[in-house]
């Protein structure tokens, strides 16, 4: 869509944003969302952008009040989406210190502390760039530009919170169901190992909410991830099993498959996602230069009163941003100082944590403009990022430090929630830039948002790893959470102090990696179907499960696109630049599905946490199988697709 001449409301024009309700709301929805999403990400792997369910939600509540307007309900949804992206800064490398038994559970005040000053460095490192980004570049910034149009068409009436609601109660119903009262079990799968050497499985995980995952992120992205799983499932293990035959003790086909992948395999997305992070780095040597030059150059005008400058254009002053990070240093080098008791050690951890932070940022911000925030390559950069500084730290530690590894992780969460908060950031800035916000408000808003969740997550995450655990299911943890990316940067960071990375692995899967960019840059050269490194990275290394799901989810979408170009609608993709407010219904519904789904997965939680037991509900003593599971998950896979097509009609 073509960017307004004219913001929709005019620079001259003031209408009360931070109000005390929109503080109140925004901080209580970022909360909200913010658990969803830790939970979806620490299940799937994957998170989505909670802008524009936060903004309906936003005016579906505003509207109680006598008095509200379309900038504080941009308001309320620019500190509800930050609860959203610094979830998974968290949940990509916290979990890692409980999988290496670092932490027996969440540290509170550590974990809060370095998650806010991750996320509010997030915000500081993208304030210099939002005019360069925003206005300077011919950037997308596709979640922004859609959040815009959902506030102005709720500016205009509608009842398309209705929608998200009935999402949300299928979702909760569905999980209360099959988690809660283990009706049926969650994986529909079939796998086979004949005469030791041929090996097949497939697989899908009866989930709304990854249904959902697939049909936002779309059938460009939901293919790419399940190729992923394809090169892993169907290519790399029977060739594993082939040449080397099944681990030992272990004979059951399923069990088979998944010892390979957990050993060996998914050390593939290892690879791909290091040389992906990398390559984003390299790509985007400009953007970050642009970031330097704009930084300067704010500071440059820094004795111009903010007064003097257009309402619409007024951003943090740089002197307080430089400020603000030195003061942010601070506390992130004291925990780093009380876990490694290296003077020397932590100063360099601190300033690899800062010229990774601001480096990736701008990666991320500029990301968002090209590919939206959920598409964003922040588990890459965060594992490169890990790595890196492992090795970094190997040389000057040696490989007897215990240390090493947490060092590591450490570094690389400050980084991933700066990274992840940074291209929430510009996504919300581009939506205010369109509606005619201040940017300083949102500013202050995103900070509002950053402190909210980083406050409550950790009392989140604390109570997921009480009732669920993390990692491959175990006996005593049957119900865990996969966290496929924290359990590879704690694979990362340990493999690199012990030597038992799998290096062959890694290597072959930077080298698939590389031929990815290339067949990409080809297929860029030839105006044709692009092949994003870390999307098919991530496929790479989730289950198999999780890759079916979000493919479904996605091939849901590519027939809604195909029966919406059929009836010759106005938008060409669905659900990401719509004009219309019928346009998002498949988007709401699909949010819905997820934030229900998450919700009951954190309220089954409570009482799974003070029973010790996850048959806390079950009405029986074993699943009754997969078929009735298959049943109910078709049924929500069909109502999504007649919602979402018969919005086109």
């Amino acid at each position: 869509m073509d960017e307004p001449e004219q913001p929709y409301i005019p620079a001259g024009q003031s209408l009360p944003e931070t109000t005390v309700k929109a503080f109140i709301l925004g901080a209580l929805l970022s909360v909200i969302l913010a658990g969803a999403n830790a939970y979806l990400g620490l299940f799937a792997g994957m998170t989505v952008s909670a802008s524009i369910p936060a903004a309906v939600l936003s005016m579906a509540i505003l509207k109680l009040f006598k008095k509200s307007n379309i900038l504080e309900n941009n308001i309320v949804q620019t500190a509800a989406s930050a609860g959203e992206s610094l979830a998974a800064g968290m949940i990509f490398t916290f979990p890692a210190l409980i999988l290496m038994g670092y932490w027996a559970e969440f540290n509170y005040l550590e974990t809060a502390l370095i998650a806010l000053c991750g996320g509010v460095l997030g915000v500081l490192f993208t304030i210099p760039l939002r005019a360069a980004l925003i206005v300077g570049q011919d950037l997308k910034f596709p979640e922004g530009v859609a959040t815009a149009e959902v506030l102005k068409t709720g500016e205009k009436g509608g009842d398309a919170v209705k929608f998200l609601i009935w999402g949300a109660l299928i979702g909760a119903a569905v999980k209360f169901v099959e988690a809660g009262f283990k009706l049926w079990h969650g994986v529909a799968e079939a796998a086979t190992f004949a005469g030791n050497k041929v090996y097949a499985y497939v697989g899908a995980n009866l989930s709304p909410a990854l249904i959902a995952v697939g049909y936002i992120v779309g059938f460009h992205i939901a293919s790419l991830v399940f190729v992923g799983g394809v090169i892993s499932w169907w290519i790399a293990i029977p060739l594993y099993l082939a040449y080397y035959g099944a681990p030992e003790g272990v004979t059951d086909a399923s069990a088979i498959g998944i010892q390979v992948w957990s050993d060996q395999i998914r050390y593939l997305g290892v690879g791909a996602m290091v040389v992906g992070g990398l390559w984003a780095l390299i790509s985007l040597k400009s953007a970050i230069g642009l970031a330097l030059r704009s930084g300067f150059d704010a500071l440059k005008d820094g004795s111009k009163k903010m007064s003097d400058v257009l309402r619409t254009e007024r951003d943090t002053p740089m002197s307080w941003v430089i400020i603000a990070i030195g003061v942010m240093v601070v506390p992130v080098f004291i925990i780093y100082l009380r876990e490694i008791e290296n003077v020397p050690i932590t100063a360099l951890m601190a300033i690899l944590m800062m010229i990774a932070g601001f480096l990736f940022s701008a990666v991320a911000g500029y990301m968002a403009g090209l590919v939206g925030s959920s598409n964003n390559p922040i588990s890459g950069v965060t594992i490169a990022t890990i790595l890196t500084s492992a090795l970094i730290l190997l040389a000057l530690m040696g490989s007897d430090a215990q240390q090493g590894p947490v060092a590591a992780i450490m570094i690389g969460a400050v980084v991933c929630c700066a990274a992840a908060i940074a291209g929430d950031n510009m996504q919300d800035l581009k939506a205010g830039h369109l509606l005619g916000a201040t940017p300083f408000r949102q500013q202050i808003m995103q900070m509002v948002g950053v402190t909210a969740a980083a406050f409550t997550l950790p009392l989140v995450l604390q109570l997921l790893n009480t009732a669920y655990g993390f990692g491959p299911p175990t006996e005593a943890q049957p119900d865990s959470l996969a966290a496929p990316q924290a359990t590879l940067m704690a694979s990362v960071a340990s493999g690199v102090f012990d030597g038992k990375l799998p290096w062959t692995m890694v290597f072959i899967g930077a080298a698939i990696g590389l031929l990815i960019i290339i067949l990409d840059k080809i297929q860029e050269s030839r105006g044709s179907f692009r092949l994003p490194v870390l999307a098919i990275a991530v496929g790479l290394y989730l289950p198999f499960e999780l890759d079916s799901a979000i493919w479904i989810g996605g091939v849901i979408a590519l027939l809604v696109s195909r029966f919406q170009q059929r009836n010759k609608s106005s938008v060409s993709v669905p659900f990401k630049t719509a004009k219309q407010e019928s346009d998002h219904t498949g988007l709401l519904f699909a949010s819905g599905l997820i934030t229900g789904e998450a919700l009951i997965g954190i309220i089954l939680a409570i009482p799974v946490a003070i029973t010790g037991s996850t048959n806390v509900f079950a009405l029986t003593d074993e699943p009754i199988g997969s078929l009735p599971g298959l049943i109910v998950v078709g049924t929500v896979c069909y109502l999504l697709y007649r919602l979402a097509r018969n919005a086109f009609k």
